[in-house]
């Protein structure tokens, strides 16, 4: 009888822990879900929701809610777990890092661009990173993929696609001209030098493409990779000054040769299967392959207003610490207009305009620092305004809500309106664009 009595607590016991730990995984999920629904809500309401580029899609079907793609993204609230599956919250924000990729143990995430309502124009590449102009390749930001470390990986590979279409050499005729020499362009140098390669690197602004027009202090998230002829690289936070001198203590080491200031105009196949580059310094080059590794913003957009070709007038902000006791009116409403009034408040009178009503798609670090900033009025936000005229001593602005414009006395203007893609210059190429809904971006695990 004792030893029934013994079973009964012992089975009971068990139940009992059991039960116990149910409640506990139940009440602990239900206390997820409700977090995560509430960052959904505040997401959804400052437009942060929608995916502006390459973002995580779940399948659902598949997630079992292990939520070890939450724990290894490096960005905050992008996602979170409702009712034990994975889910998106600030999806605007997501950097393409693609670590919730390669850490989902059931593979129930992929990564898209586009969403089945909203179109990306991109160009036709395979999996080799050919377009469907034979002998046209595209690598990182261009093709989709925008984060340092995907384009250094982008530009090794391409140029390996290179090599198994190699052609015979001819006199003056270079086995692959790279186009841009920012991340992939710079890793497509390095491993076209590698395999002995014929190559040649241009670009139209300085040295690191995207990565030059950053603020000087501005940090690049990044993380480790394997550079051609270099080794591995460990970078995590780091600014864009020490990513710049890695460029150049690479380059150098390697003699690579690369032409700044050197702008693109043309690239004309001919009837020998090669490709005639016209640059806008008057010199033409010849090539077997092009590898585009530019940017996908091309050329900046501007407002079209009166006064806007004035020298007061910027599009990208270089030097900020240089600049100081100024009159700056800052025009835009994302990352790199926040960044940049941030960088300058603190030395001159800067004044924000934005033609919304509020920051719907700026980082949360941004968003905070901003926030901060008026409430201490160190930085004035003109919300719902539009820059209408740019004089040399003041702008006009036209304030949504008001029948008059307002005058500001003012020395320079720093716009950030986006840029306008390339696409003309790559069909002159030859090289398809289409508008891609919830378009697959194949990644090795």
């Amino acid at each position: 009888m004792d030893r029934d009595w013994e079973q009964i607590i012992i089975y009971g016991t068990v139940i009992i822990i059991c039960i116990i730990t149910v409640y506990v995984y139940l009440y602990r999920q239900k206390k997820k879900t409700k977090e995560t629904k509430k960052k959904i809500s505040i997401a959804k309401e400052e437009g942060l929701y929608e995916p502006i580029s390459l973002h995580p899609y779940i399948d659902l079907n598949t997630c079992i809610g292990s939520a070890a793609c939450v724990s290894d993204c490096p960005e905050k609230d992008i996602l979170g777990i409702v009712n034990g599956k994975a889910t998106v919250i600030n999806t605007s924000n997501c950097i393409g890092h693609g670590a919730c990729f390669h850490s989902c143990p059931v593979e129930a995430i992929s990564l898209r661009i586009g969403t089945e309502t909203r179109g990306i124009d991109l160009p036709h590449i395979n999996h080799n990173f050919e377009t469907n102009m034979e002998g046209i390749f595209i690598a990182g930001e261009l093709g989709g993929m925008g984060l340092i470390k995907n384009s250094v990986e982008q530009g090794q590979q391409a140029i390996e696609s290179i090599i198994e279409t190699k052609k015979p050499n001819k006199t003056n005729i270079l086995d692959v001209i790279i186009i841009g020499a920012g991340p992939a362009g710079i890793s497509a140098s390095l491993a076209a030098k590698k395999e002995g390669l014929s190559s040649l690197t241009l670009e139209q602004d300085s040295l690191g493409g995207t990565v030059f027009t950053f603020p000087r202090s501005k940090i690049v998230m990044t993380a480790p990779m394997n550079l051609p002829l270099y080794g591995r690289v460990k970078l995590y936070d780091t600014s864009k000054d020490e990513l710049l001198q890695l460029w150049n203590e690479v380059i150098a080491k390697n003699d690579l040769e690369i032409i700044e200031n050197t702008k693109v105009e043309d690239v004309i196949p001919t009837k020998d299967k090669i490709f005639k580059v016209v640059t806008n310094n008057g010199k033409d080059f010849y090539s077997n392959h092009i590898l585009l590794a530019i940017g996908r913003r091309g050329t900046p957009r501007k407002l079209g207003i009166p006064g806007e070709e004035s020298q007061k007038v910027a599009y990208r902000l270089l030097e900020p610490e240089r600049i100081s006791g100024k009159k700056i009116v800052v025009v835009g409403g994302g990352d790199s207009a926040v960044e940049s009034a941030m960088l300058l408040k603190d030395d001159n009178a800067v004044i924000l305009s934005y033609r919304k009503e509020n920051f719907a798609r700026i980082k949360p670090k941004n968003k905070e620092k901003i926030k901060e900033a008026i409430a201490d009025k160190s930085l004035e936000v003109l919300f719902n305004s539009n820059l209408t005229h740019i004089k040399n001593n003041h702008v006009s602005l036209k304030i949504n809500g008001d029948s008059g414009l307002k005058k500001i006395e003012n020395d320079l203007v720093y716009i950030f309106a986006g840029g306008e893609l390339p696409n003309k210059f790559l069909q002159n190429a030859g090289v398809e664009i289409t508008k891609r809904f919830g378009y697959i971006i194949k990644k090795h695990k």
